[in-house]
């Protein structure tokens, strides 16, 4: 890691300490990272920049499920911070409703510079002529699978549908191995999670610039008779992250679709879920025989998508613009690395680098430690061309409604878990795959 990304250059003290005097005396900064240990990792940072500037930072913690109602009650009362921390879901709505200052936001992020940020994260907060927020970090959810097994069978990397179907050929084998462990309880997220991503790889969605679109019909049995291969190629039951995390760790599973929070689990970093492959449960030799894919394509999209979860830094209408700037350029350049450190295994760089190393940031996150009761740098855990995997899947990253301004009724649709349902109905045989699709269509066409 180089000291440039620890701490600030000279060049870079004298300018925010030679522009000080514009700053406001103080700032005031919303986040959701409410736990202890990274709420002080933003103390300590919002502690330096005060240092380099002069202006304070009260860093407020505030509660992921109160963020929506409580900057809409502040903005009413013109008392919103100068700097919210906040998820996808309100960037464009925010953004129309005046609560961020868009413009700000824009000229932070061509102030950094537009090419070291991931592309995806940028067209998913695209808002008119610029962007709605700074995106800051990010995750997309991957297929995890046995490289080693891969190999030795001489199979490729299971980044489509036609992949996926070879290995299992080659590598479901119950009870000693199943060839994947696909979600099937339908009153789990997960299983709402996991659907998306498989229904984006093939380019489905529910939603266009109009509000319910119909699925289509022939992609949409495409993703229907897919994923009823790999759930017959999964144990019976309803399953769900549990089993998936279970199987994949004991060695009788050779892909599972996750979350990346798994990564530091996957190398014996975290004892309350060790890997059971061997008798040692801090060993990292599931994760050196471990590889995964972000981007998944189905037949009808060979450029896949990958499904991501983004963060955003917001400006907003209320604050002090010119600090509010200042605290997000400081937080994505000479701390971002400590952004980064709260959560290395769910906080990919989605900015890349800066002008002078086009890859410094992703340099500086692999080397941060991570794990829970033993740590360890991704780097040291897991190779390169893994590394750059895990990062690039925010280029392609994408989720239902955001591209067509319809990201309230995609959440709406996936929260009713019709989808879920249905796809339950066709997979225990109840309906064929063309009743599956105008049941969906059906009920998805009443919610608004």
């Amino acid at each position: 890691m180089t000291k440039r990304l620890n701490l600030m250059t000279g060049v870079a003290l004298a300018t925010l300490l030679s522009c000080s005097t514009a700053f406001a005396d103080s700032l005031r900064f919303w986040t959701t990272e409410e736990q202890p240990e990274r709420l002080a990792k933003q103390e300590q940072m919002a502690a330096q920049f005060t240092e380099a500037t002069g202006t304070e930072v009260e860093v407020i913690p505030v509660s992921e499920n109160d963020l929506g109602t409580r900057a809409t009650a502040a903005f009413a009362a013109g008392d919103l911070p100068d700097v919210i921390y906040h998820t996808l879901q309100y960037a464009l709505p925010w953004a129309e409703a005046g609560i961020l200052d868009t413009d700000a936001a824009t000229e932070v992020i061509e102030a950094l510079g537009v090419d070291t940020f991931a592309a995806g994260p940028l067209e998913m907060a695209a808002f008119e002529d610029g962007t709605a927020s700074v995106p800051v970090d990010g995750w997309t959810q991957m297929i995890v699978y046995r490289k080693d097994l891969f190999e030795q069978h001489g199979l490729e990397a299971p980044t489509s549908y036609a992949n996926v179907r070879a290995a299992l050929e080659k590598l479901h084998n119950p009870p000693e191995m199943f060839g994947f462990v696909a979600a099937t309880k339908v009153d789990e997220n997960f299983m709402s999670q996991v659907l998306e991503h498989v229904f984006l790889a093939n380019g489905v969605s529910p939603v266009s610039a109009d509000g319910f679109s119909p699925l289509d019909e022939t992609k949409t049995i495409e993703v229907l008779e897919f994923y009823k291969d790999i759930v017959e190629a999964s144990p019976p039951g309803d399953l769900y992250w549990k089993q998936s995390r279970e199987l994949y760790f004991s060695g009788d599973a050779a892909m599972i679709i996750w979350s990346p929070f798994i990564l530091d689990e996957l190398a014996g970093l975290r004892d309350s879920a060790p890997p059971t492959i061997n008798d040692d449960p801090t060993s990292p030799e599931l994760a050196s025989k471990t590889g995964i894919v972000t981007n998944f394509a189905g037949p009808s999209n060979p450029d896949g998508a990958a499904w991501a979860d983004i963060r955003y830094f917001g400006i907003t209408a209320d604050a002090d613009t010119d600090a509010a700037m200042e605290f997000v350029k400081y937080s994505m350049d000479q701390g971002y690395t400590q952004t980064l450190s709260i959560a290395p295994e769910g906080k990919f760089p989605v900015r890349r680098g800066d002008e002078e190393n086009p890859t410094a940031f992703v340099d500086a996150w692999s080397e941060l430690p991570v794990g829970v009761d033993r740590k360890a740098p991704l780097g040291e855990l897991y190779d390169q061309e893994m590394i750059d995997r895990i990062v690039g899947g925010l280029d392609v990253a994408q989720r239902w409604g955001v591209k067509e301004g319809q990201l309230a009724l995609a959440s709406k649709i996936i929260n009713s878990q019709v989808i879920n349902r249905v796809v339950r109905q066709y997979l225990d045989g109840e309906i064929e795959a063309a009743q599956a699709v105008q049941s969906m269509n059906d009920e998805l066409s009443d919610i608004e």
